[in-house]
């Protein structure tokens, strides 16, 4: 990813903890919850390989094809996914807003003229802008959709207790929230430098 340095150690440290919360309640989790918090830990920790400032590692050119391979294989799983529920189809777009990213960002996707081409920095304008801003537009309504449920409709209104391994644990679904929260404002500062 390309633009200043901070964002994308920010990026990476925000999409680096989120991914490892979600993988934590993977592990916790049975069924359908195991395979939405899989699906946003692989994206999680996509983001934050994606979001690496440059001054620390460059990939080398395979790593977009990489990049693209798997995320393009877990956008068929999604949509197989998909037609139990419709979170799944959030993960679709999501992953193929990954794959769309890593095309992008791969040597040789900038113009045949531009200094940056084959950096696979995703030099500014390589993306295609009507993709682009669409993609903008459905991670800002998610954003805004998703932090609108963040905020507590009645007071007292808290964490549950849920049975599991012999005791009970705390249920806490709005920190699952603030991850996916967290991840479309990843996504969408992604999408902006692209």
């Amino acid at each position: 990813m390309h633009g200043p340095a901070l964002s994308g150690w920010l990026l990476m440290v925000l999409c680096t903890a989120t991914g490892a919360y979600c993988l934590l309640q993977a592990c916790a989790g049975t069924g359908e919850a195991r395979r939405v918090a899989h699906a946003e830990a692989l994206m999680g920790f996509g983001m934050a390989a994606m979001a690496v400032p440059a001054v620390l590692f460059t990939p080398p050119g395979w790593a977009w094809a990489a990049y693209t391979v798997l995320f393009g294989g877990a956008a068929l799983r999604s949509v197989w996914a998909a037609r139990r529920g419709g979170h799944h189809l959030h993960h679709l777009i999501g992953s193929l807003a990954m794959v769309y990213m890593a095309l992008a960002m791969a040597p040789g996707a900038g113009a045949e003229g531009s200094p940056h081409a084959g950096h696979g920095t995703g030099t500014p304008g390589t993306g295609l802008p009507l993709l682009t801003g669409a993609l903008l537009l459905y991670y800002a309504l998610y954003v805004l959709g998703a932090a609108g449920r963040l905020i507590p409709v009645a007071a007292g209104a808290g964490a549950g207790l849920v049975a599991g391994g012999g005791h009970t644990r705390p249920e806490r679904p709005e920190l699952a929230l603030a991850c996916r929260v967290t991840m479309g404002l990843a996504m969408l500062a992604m999408l902006a430098g692209l």
